[in-house]
């Protein structure tokens, strides 16, 4: 797996929530058992567009050959999904959410290792 096939699925993944919280956040997060008032939904759909503005920097620089904006990228994303894998745990840990809370848990898990990985392994 390559940096720029890492990316590319992370952009993948941000692009699919972000739509599905920017559209239908209510339904989508009553997946995870979770319930939103006006403020949540408000909220909901900036994390979403949070999510697209992710995928966008990722799916343009994905093809970048400088190594310095690549590890950029890659500490910006690993920091990110470090802290998004802490949150979700907590919240998976206090009962926040149901089973397939634990989906987030591990996909913010992998997708922080991976970037990791980027940051330790020997350029190419």
């Amino acid at each position: 797996m390559t940096l720029k096939n890492w990316m590319s699925v992370k952009a993948v993944i941000c692009i699919l929530f972000g739509i599905g919280l920017l559209i239908l956040p209510g339904p989508l997060l009553s997946l995870y058992g979770t319930s939103l008032d006006d403020a949540g939904l408000y909220m909901s759909r900036l994390f979403g567009q949070a999510f697209v503005l992710i995928a966008i920097l990722l799916w343009f620089a994905r093809n970048t050959t400088e190594p310095g904006t690549q590890r950029a990228f890659a500490l910006a994303v690993f920091v990110g999904d470090a802290i998004g894998f802490v949150v979700a745990l907590i919240a998976q840990l206090s009962g926040l959410t149901n089973a397939l809370g634990w989906t987030t848990v591990a996909l913010y898990l992998i997708l922080a290792l991976g970037f990791g990985y980027f940051l330790i392994a020997k350029p190419a």
